[in-house]
């Protein structure tokens, strides 16, 4: 079986929007006499837009009506339809995700961008898909070292710890070029929050270059202190992004350290400090002069585009083969993940969920008859539609058992996947006998809060 996805990637930052459209090979590496294996084994780049600045109306607030005419212009410059695209991710990162706005701009995104294009934030997906969309994913599993990436944009910077091709950690601080805006002769115009206490300048004020670097250096210094190269201090935990809280950082030991996001192409190039309105070349600046980069690193394949290729290459995924469907109605979009185990399932409050939930069963290792059998009848009791996804290859046999049990309830039951509590899960309509699956984090902040999303 050889199938071709249209994917795009989206992604919409605190200052640049970008849409890539990609192709996605999809194969079954099976032998004939085998359960079908089916995978993604080829990504092929069709088109890349112009890099945008973001669109702001007053307020700082994202002009949803000009993003939305934008994406309308780049798939006619790409020579597409909503109907052509089959899968993909809308991403709102940075900053950008605070403003008020944001959830409406993400809802019409997502319905101008095709039936199975999604809206994603949050900041553990955006490290995973830069960190592979700038190429050091595929540098650690083609050298065997172990990479540091830092994705540093306008808002934020998306961190993320990779160990022989495996992204085994990720983090996000409040580390951006955007963190402060000037005009070309240096009025200082916005300063963002998460500045506070650490920029001893206000709004309307004219400084200099060289009165941006201490606190470019600052922001550095966090940076060094993520991947192991200085000491922490409490700054490190200031500027580490509301929604992770007190939880650690990556343990970073010996590692390659790896660029990418606008700030990137500052590094090693030489640019007019407020060539774009921010403190990015200034930060640019301060990184090349950093522990950051006296050790191994590297500039990512691709730098500003990163975070957009991994969404239109790398945001989806395929279940497994051994999967079971009936009477679902597909697409589904944002369904909740409720995380449990055999014993916990009856705890579980579907009340606490909006929408059916789709259930995330662990510890199902090799499955015997009367597990399954004795599972399923719990399941069979639960409200419509049945939606379980499992981490081992037991997902037809499970639904069978349910459809015994309630042969009239719509069912939906996939495999070789890996879930957590607070992810969203979109599953699209099936690509020979497997699903293509989009696993993300929805975030959303009210303007004033801080998120890393």
């Amino acid at each position: 079986m050889d199938k071709s996805l249209t994917s795009v990637g989206l992604d919409v930052g605190t200052t640049s929007t970008q849409l890539v459209v990609s192709r996605l090979q999809v194969q079954n590496r099976a032998s004939d006499f085998s359960v079908p294996d089916v995978q993604i084994t080829g990504r092929e780049i069709l088109y890349r837009s112009p890099v945008h600045f973001t669109p702001l109306v007053e307020g700082n607030l994202v002009d949803g009506e000009k993003i939305r005419a934008l994406v309308e212009q780049e798939y006619q410059n790409a020579g597409i339809s909503r109907g052509d695209v089959d899968t993909g991710a809308v991403i709102i990162t940075g900053e950008t995700s605070r403003k008020e706005n944001a959830e409406a701009v993400l809802s019409s995104l997502s319905d101008y961008a095709g039936e199975f294009v999604v809206a994603t934030a949050g900041p553990a997906l955006e490290s995973v898909l830069a960190a592979r969309g700038a190429g050091a994913v595929e540098y650690s599993a083609r050298t065997g070292e172990t990479v540091f990436h830092m994705d540093i944009g306008g808002g934020t910077s998306n961190l993320a710890l990779i160990e022989k091709g495996k992204i085994t950690c990720t983090d996000c601080l409040n580390v951006g070029g955007r963190l402060i805006k000037l005009t070309e002769q240096g009025r200082i115009t916005y300063i963002s929050p998460v500045l506070d206490g650490l920029c001893p300048f206000s709004e309307g004020d004219t400084v200099t270059p060289a009165a941006l670097f201490p606190i470019a250096e600052t922001l550095v210094q966090a940076l060094e202190m993520a991947a192991g190269l200085r000491e922490e201090t409490p700054l490190l935990q200031q500027l580490r992004t509301k929604e992770l809280g007190a939880q650690p950082g990556c343990r970073v030991q010996k590692a390659v350290i790896s660029f990418s996001g606008g700030v990137a192409d500052c590094i090693e190039t030489e640019k007019a400090p407020f060539l774009y309105g921010d403190m990015g070349p200034i930060l640019g600046k301060c990184i090349r002069n950093s522990r950051l980069c006296q050790g191994k690193y590297r500039l990512g394949s691709e730098t500003i585009r990163a975070t957009v290729i991994g969404a239109g290459c790398h945001s989806t995924q395929l279940s497994g083969s051994t999967v079971f469907c009936k009477n679902m109605a597909l697409p589904i979009k944002n369904c909740p993940v409720a995380v449990a185990t055999a014993d916990t399932l009856s705890q579980i409050s579907l009340s606490d969920y909006d929408r059916p939930p789709v259930l995330f069963l662990q510890g199902l290792h090799a499955p015997g008859y009367q597990q399954l059998k004795q599972l399923a009848m719990g399941l069979s009791r639960l409200p419509p539609p049945i939606m379980v996804a499992l981490e081992q290859d037991a997902a037809k046999a499970l639904g069978q058992a349910i459809s015994l049990c309630a042969p009239d309830a719509p069912c939906l039951c996939i495999d070789r996947v890996q879930l957590r509590d607070g992810d969203y899960l979109d599953i699209g309509t099936a690509v020979g006998p497997a699903f293509p699956l989009v696993i993300k984090t929805l975030i959303l902040e009210k303007e004033g809060e801080h998120s890393g999303a």
